[in-house]
């Protein structure tokens, strides 16, 4: 016990003594909570839609000047040519009104405004029901063929009330009859947890993948410096292994505490500045967290013991990945089938997932924060983890043990288990 203290005190303070470490940890946060106090210094208004100031007395005389000075801006400006006589202007105003409408008295005149780009887009009506769209270039976020078509609906239903005698308001009314809904929530609100939930899943796999790197890098870069031979003979390979984890676990739980703590905490003061329009993503609930917490470090715990193990079955630090690659696999598989889960937290996958190790690090908290978890489920599953990650640090032991004196060519996972078996 004593070797594990002095093994986990010794990677700590390297981790402490790394510039980088240090340095990344304070910009990161830095930046994250300086970025969330904008608000309070800039004005924002246009993005967060709570401006710090608001010029009512200008916005006529500013609304003028910009229908002016865009009259003959090609970017504002629709060219229309009626051939069934249906179109009504003010109708159009009201579905574009940003742009300016010039009426054209043929075909051509569109297709030749369109093709010399004084005009943005062209529309010829050539029936009650249809319309040809001319435009030169067709972005993908292009909507105006759907407005004019919404448009056009209801010009032809307005002439064809007029020709009818009928009451174009008094049906669009009973049509449109507003409805009050208010939503009562009993449980969980899955639409908008979801994107906080994305988030965290990405967050702990980046936190495993960095992390694991880093614990496998150091058991190599040991090996391949014939420092693990002194250090095997001051300490237990079970403790040099189970040091090295606790101290990463330690490191990266306190890095990713400072920075989104800092975030969180950011946002939390500045949430009326934003509006509240980024709770889909930093307005999250406090058992989200702390089940975050839980089954991330165990997630992390769990792999990082395999990346230990996969570190000492190679003598050279490029060797790495190749070494690592069918765990890695595994992680990628796990990331994205919960990904794809995020959207059904009631479904049978996500909740087999759930109760998985090599899983139920991103899957059980995304269940709790989306849909309906009994507490039990959430003890036997984190029971299940925890029994794993023992389980994950004895065998990464012994691969730890068998192949940190063994050099030269990378240690097959295969023949690494075969020869524990026959040892045992």
């Amino acid at each position: 016990m004593r070797g594990f203290f002095i093994v986990l005190q010794y990677e700590l303070r390297e981790y402490f003594k790394s510039k980088g470490f240090v340095a990344m940890t304070l910009i990161l946060a830095i930046l994250g909570a300086g970025a969330l106090f904008l608000p309070r210094f800039i004005d924002m208004s246009d993005f967060t839609g709570t401006g710090v100031q608001n010029e009512v007395a200008d916005q006529g005389h500013q609304a003028d000047e910009k229908e002016d000075a865009s009259a003959g801006d090609p970017d504002e400006t629709l060219y229309i040519y009626d051939q069934a006589g249906v179109m009504n202007m003010e109708v159009l105003q009201g579905f574009f009104a940003n742009e300016k409408w010039i009426t054209a008295d043929s075909v051509k005149e569109v297709e030749d405004a369109v093709q010399a780009q004084t005009a943005q887009a062209g529309f010829v009506v050539t029936k009650v029901d249809a319309y040809d769209y001319y435009v030169y270039n067709k972005g993908m976020n292009d909507s105006k063929s759907s407005l004019f078509e919404e448009a056009l609906r209801i010009c032809y239903q307005m002439q064809y009330c007029e020709q009818n005698n009928l009451d174009y308001a008094q049906i669009t009314q009973m049509y449109q009859m507003p409805i009050t809904v208010n939503e009562q929530i009993l449980n969980k609100d899955t639409r908008s947890n979801y994107w906080y939930c994305y988030f965290l899943v990405i967050l702990v796999f980046m936190l495993i993948v960095m992390y694991g790197q880093m614990i496998a890098v150091s058991v190599t870069s040991e090996k391949s410096n014939r420092a693990i031979e002194v250090l095997v003979t001051s300490t237990t390979p079970n403790s040099l292994l189970f040091g090295k984890v606790i101290a990463g676990a330690i490191g990266g739980l306190l890095q990713i505490g400072i920075v989104l703590g800092a975030i969180l905490v950011s946002y939390q003061i500045n949430r009326a500045q934003w509006g509240g329009m980024l709770d889909m993503l930093l307005h999250i609930p406090a058992s989200v967290l702390v089940t975050f917490a839980f089954f991330g470090m165990g997630g992390y715990l769990f792999y990082a013991f395999l990346y230990g193990a996969m570190g000492a079955l190679v003598s050279k630090t490029e060797d790495i990945s190749k070494s690592s690659s069918g765990l890695m696999m595994v992680i990628m598989v796990v990331y994205f089938f919960s990904l794809m889960q995020l959207m059904n937290p009631e479904g049978m996958v996500i909740k087999v997932l759930s109760f998985l190790p090599i899983s139920s690090y991103s899957t059980m908290f995304a269940r709790i924060a989306m849909g309906t978890v009994s507490t039990w489920e959430i003890a036997v599953s984190f029971i299940i983890l925890v029994i794993s990650i023992v389980g994950a640090g004895f065998v990464g032991a012994k691969l730890y043990r068998m192949g940190t004196l063994r050099y030269g060519n990378p240690i097959k996972l295969r023949t690494a288990l075969k020869s524990i078996r026959s040892k045992e």
